[in-house]
């Protein structure tokens, strides 16, 4: 089962997009291209492919989880001037569409640590132009954010769920354990731009019920018959550290431009 089972309509709702420096950051890369093609792998919701889809021909969005992907074709249902393509299969497994296809961008966001990483990178090798571009970009999460309202509440997952972060009902979360530059840098694409954008980020008590909810951390499967005691007890957690009804996320959202040498 996926780690994200049951969270599609959450995440679609309260997942928040991609910063705007960061579409601008990719749609550089392909600003001289006749006919730019995009492969977003891990696509989710398909937020980055209706935030890049100005820059782009035709894009092939790949998600395992057949409710992410459903999510993903009404979001990108009414795009116009580009062609959009849907893949139900792990990154792992991607074939292209026709023959003589290759990605100009291929881009993976919030989801690298979920993929074998060195077999997606080998894959990439045999359909994607030679000055492509791969991108990994993304940030942390609620669950990592330092702050005292998130602390707060991290600790109040954790009187439910544990005090290991889960992945899912079934797993807990291991996080990857070298930085992804260092991982490219041994791949074919070595060359290696980071760019870190600062992001602040205003939530209301109900938004951050709703991210949790779309998170394998704090999915709503996780609380079993206890969910409704945690929601009242997270409300009035959020209502007490908002100021005048808001919470004040400070993030980084992280960028990493990997070509071959």
């Amino acid at each position: 089962m996926s780690e994200f089972a049951d969270t599609a309509p959450y995440y679609a709702t309260y997942r928040p997009g991609i910063p705007e420096a960061a579409v601008r950051l990719v749609s550089q890369t392909v600003a001289a291209k006749q006919h730019p093609v995009l492969l977003d792998l891990g696509s989710g919701t398909g937020q980055v492919a209706a935030a890049l889809h100005e820059a782009f021909a035709e894009i092939d969005v790949v998600e395992r989880d057949p409710g992410m992907l459903a999510e993903a074709d009404k979001a990108l249902a009414s795009l116009t001037g580009t062609t959009v393509r849907l893949h139900n299969k792990p990154a792992e497994r991607f074939t292209p569409p026709h023959a003589g296809w290759a990605a100009d961008v291929v881009t993976v966001c919030r989801a690298f640590h979920w993929m074998d990483q060195p077999a997606v990178l080998s894959l990439l090798d045999g359909c994607t132009a030679k000055d492509a571009t791969f991108v990994v970009m993304g940030d942390g999460s609620l669950w990592t954010a330092r702050s005292a309202w998130t602390d707060a509440l991290r600790s109040l997952i954790q009187e439910y769920t544990g005090s290991d972060r889960r992945a899912g009902k079934d797993r807990t979360y291991a996080a990857h354990g070298r930085p992804y530059r260092e991982i490219l840098a041994e791949s074919i694409f070595a060359d290696v731009e980071e760019h870190t954008i600062p992001v602040e980020r205003p939530w209301t008590p109900q938004a951050v019920i709703g991210y949790l909810y779309s998170t394998s951390f704090a999915s709503r499967p996780l609380f079993g018959d206890r969910l409704e005691e945690f929601e009242e007890r997270a409300l009035e957690l959020l209502t007490e550290h908002a100021d005048v009804g808001v919470l004040i996320e400070h993030a980084s959202f992280d960028v990493l431009l990997a070509r071959r040498p």
